[in-house]
C-alpha cells in the first residue's frame, strides 16, 4: 500500500552551497499545525528528506538537503538548516538559525521537554525547545531559572549525559558547514 502524499513542490528552487532546493506545499491538512492544505512550507533538496507520514513539517526559510530526513511530527522552522546525515524525528524542533549537519542525540526530561545535542560548524550545541546553547551555556541557563528544583536538577543531569553521548558518538567536534 502506497502512502498518499502529504505535500508537493511548488515549482520554486533556489540554490544553497551548489544544491539546488525545491519549495514544498501542502496537500492534506495538518490540524495538530493549524495548517491548511495550500499552506507553502519551506525547501528540501529531494523527496527523501521529508517524510509523507505524520506531521512532520519544513516551514519558512528552512532548508533540508543531502541525506538529512524529517519524520514524525518534528518541525524545521526559521532559518534552520538541516544536512548531511542528520535526522530530526519524534516531536523535535529545530527552529532560529539552527544547524544540524549530522546526527543528533536525544533525550527528554520527566516534563517531556526534549533535548537534544548536535555538531554544527561552531562545535556541539544542546537544542532545548527554542533555545540554542553550548554546554556552559546550558548549564549556566537551567542553574539560573531552575536552580535547586527537580527540573533544573534533571536538566543539568541531561545536559551531562548528552555531552558524554556526543563525545562517544564523535559529535564534540565542530562539523563541517
Amino acid at each position: 500500500m502506497t502512502t498518499p502524499k502529504k505535500y508537493e513542490f511548488t515549482g520554486e528552487t533556489k540554490e544553497h552551497f551548489g544544491v539546488t532546493l525545491k519549495q514544498i506545499r501542502l496537500l492534506v491538512d495538518i490540524a495538530a499545525l493549524g495548517l491548511s492544505a495550500g499552506t507553502v512550507g519551506g525547501w528540501i533538496e529531494k523527496e527523501d528528506n521529508l517524510s509523507h507520514n505524520g506531521d512532520a513539517w519544513v516551514y519558512g526559510n528552512a532548508l533540508v538537503s543531502g541525506d538529512a530526513r524529517v519524520s514524525g511530527n518534528a518541525l524545521v522552522s526559521g532559518d534552520a538548516r538541516v544536512s548531511g546525515d542528520a535526522r530530526v524525528s519524534g516531536s523535535a524542533r529545530v527552529s532560529g538559525d539552527a544547524r544540524v549537519s549530522k546526527t543528533n542525540i536525544t533525550a527528554n526530561r520527566s516534563d517531556g521537554y526534549i533535548f537534544s545535542v548536535c555538531a554544527t560548524p561552531d562545535g556541539p550545541r544542546i537544542i532545548a525547545g527554542c533555545r540554542y546553547f553550548t554546554y556552559a551555556e546550558a548549564i549556566k541557563h537551567w542553574r539560573e531559572t531552575r536552580g535547586g528544583t527537580q527540573l533544573g536538577e534533571e536538566s543539568l543531569l541531561l545536559v551531562k549525559h548528552l555531552k558524554a553521548m556526543a563525545k562517544l558518538n564523535g559529535l564534540d567536534k565542530k562539523a563541517s558547514s
